[in-house]
């Protein structure tokens, strides 16, 4: 009774009282004075006891099956309190913290816009506490006060929010209460809780929709993280049964390119356990995966690990983030800043604004997403200078992948997220204009999230004579075979030509004035054919709306005057001819 009463100092009194007078005579008494033991924190004196208990024959198997877990908490939980982790928890501060609870915190990728939830309590509802999203911009390094977000809030409980890159679209969940009501007019669930999302437009959040059957089920739905390549959405779904919530799992849905959720699959890999998995978080690297989980050896009940995504897409080893971050506490509500350096916990410790606050500390070296960057930047009409609404698309050079797809907002901006030290390809389309093709580099320490890469796109309206330069077509010195990376561009070249079957170009070949002009001339003639053959060959473009021409060096871009105005000129065209 003192244990289930939690009253484990008593209680281990008297187990061990037990085991004095005959310690054959009920086994389980090891058992059940390690788990008051692993309560407390007793670590090696429980694993003294779970030890000598599984070596007695004839326990019952349920029984030794979580003698043999706890075992592992015991072990590790010993270890880690002989090492434990630099962590230093500084309160964010009272921009954000106040005297109720503050939690499951979400931050845009340039690290400006802070959102969580707060617990807020009426003093005439004494017991009650209505869950609403607040928000707080980050100026000279210190968060300002937090407002709520009328447009979403409710009456009811809206909790575990999360940001797409760049901050203008939100899941979130929202529950019912015991009469099916989600708190707001036409928000409708399929279960307990669901998970919904709104968008930002002109500085306003729209209303929140369903994200719809392929992520809501019967069961209970919350927790989402979204991916910042803008493709998949990570959640917790937990089945109920008999009034309970119990398999608690990690599931992921991808967005297919319909622009649909796919029906969400429970995460492949070592992530989920026979347990509960809680708080999970993508982090912006979309490499690295943070969550709570009381399934995997730790300090008992929830603590938070990582996994990074290995070769074959599925996830490794979880690894615990170590004491004195994980605790005899539930441990969860975690996020790690997009630069890797620091991480947010919510920790109701003593020193604080009240209830649960908001802290932030340094991640080991060890415990740290990829290094990686945002480019950010905006779409416009490269004549009249007009914004525009466009959908582009980034690839990794060295392996032709797409990494991500996102489109410009009605103001033309963009924000992506990319992993640094790689090389890119980005293309845009849009319907009345020219596709555009560059390339960029985010190798070197030039690369972080603290130097976010400027990528400005000036589309050329689909005018005869208009001109684009296909960047990421790609030859070896002196040679006119297609190196293998140039691919990718000439199926967006191809996918053009599909879209605007009236159109026809000239394809042309430069160079720039080294060596002789006579094979200058053929090299880019040669180049040139290339790329007609492969327009035809692999694209099946009819030939009559294809020519190709090589000019050698009779059109430079800038002077042969430098290496780099040489690199410049030496490049791969195509001209509209007619439309």
């Amino acid at each position: 009774m003192y244990q289930v009463t939690n009253h484990h100092d008593k209680a281990i009194i008297f187990f061990k009282r037990a085991i004095e007078i005959n310690p054959k005579f009920f086994p389980n008494n090891f058992y059940f004075l390690s788990l008051s033991q692993l309560a407390l924190g007793n670590y090696s004196d429980a694993q003294g006891n779970l030890e000598t208990y599984l070596k007695f024959e004839r326990i019952n198997p349920n029984t030794k099956e979580s003698a043999e877990k706890q075992l592992k908490n015991a072990r590790f939980g010993a270890e880690a309190i002989k090492n434990p982790k630099p962590y230093q928890l500084i309160n964010v501060g009272e921009g954000i913290n106040t005297s109720m609870n503050e939690y499951f915190p979400s931050v845009t990728v340039d690290g400006d816009w802070f959102l969580f939830t707060r617990g807020v309590t009426d003093p005439q509802m004494p017991g009650y506490e209505n869950e609403d999203f607040y928000i707080s911009h980050k100026q000279n390094d210190v968060w300002q006060t937090a407002q709520p977000i009328r447009e979403i809030n409710s009456i009811g409980n809206e909790g575990a929010p999360t940001l797409s890159a760049d901050g203008t679209i939100m899941f979130f969940a929202s529950c019912a209460n015991e009469f099916g009501d989600y708190g707001a007019q036409d928000r409708k669930g399929f279960g307990s809780c669901d998970i919904f999302y709104a968008q930002k437009v002109n500085g306003r959040w729209t209303k929140p929709k369903n994200a719809g059957p392929a992520i809501n089920t019967a069961h209970w739905e919350t927790q989402p993280s979204f991916s910042s390549d803008g493709k998949s959405l990570y959640f917790i779904r937990g089945i109920i049964n008999r009034g309970g919530i119990k398999d608690q799992d990690i599931y992921v849905s991808t967005i297919d390119e319909t622009g649909r959720f796919s029906p969400a699959i429970k995460l492949p890999g070592k992530v989920n356990t026979s347990g509960k998995e809680e708080s999970v978080f993508i982090h912006p690297d979309n490499q690295t995966l943070y969550f709570s989980s009381d399934g995997h050896p730790g300090m008992g009940g929830l603590d938070i690990f990582m996994s990074k995504r290995q070769a074959n897409g599925e996830w490794g080893e979880a690894i615990n983030l170590g004491y004195p971050l994980n605790t005899l506490a539930e441990d969860n509500s975690f996020l790690v800043y997009p630069n890797g350096k620091y991480a947010f916990k919510a920790s109701d410790q003593k020193g604080g604004y009240g209830g649960l606050d908001i802290y932030q500390f340094e991640l080991p070296e060890e415990l740290k997403p990829e290094r990686m960057t945002y480019v950010k930047g905006k779409v416009y009409n490269a004549k009249t200078k007009e914004s525009l609404e466009s959908s582009f698309e980034l690839y990794d050079l060295e392996t032709q992948s797409q990494v991500t797809q996102s489109y410009s907002q009605k103001n033309g901006e963009f924000l992506v997220t990319l992993t640094a030290n790689k090389n890119y390809m980005v293309n845009v389309n849009k319907n009345g204009y020219l596709f555009y093709s560059d390339n960029f580099s985010l190798k070197g320490e030039t690369a972080s999230i603290d130097k976010p890469f400027q990528l400005d796109i000036p589309l050329e309206p689909l005018d005869v004579g208009s001109t684009v330069e296909l960047k990421n077509i790609f030859f070896e010195v002196n040679k006119w075979e297609l190196k293998p990376e140039s691919r990718s561009e000439l199926n967006k070249l191809i996918s053009f030509l599909n879209q605007n079957k009236t159109v026809r170009i000239e394809l042309s070949g430069h160079t720039d004035n080294t060596g002789d002009k006579k094979l200058n001339e053929t090299l880019s003639q040669n180049r040139a054919k290339a790329v007609y053959d492969f327009l035809i060959i692999e694209g099946k473009v009819a030939p009559e709306r294809l020519t190709y021409k090589g000019y050698g060096d009779t059109k430079p871009k800038v002077p042969n005057d430098t290496p780099e105005n040489k690199a410049k000129n030496r490049r791969t065209e195509f001209s509209i001819t007619a439309r």
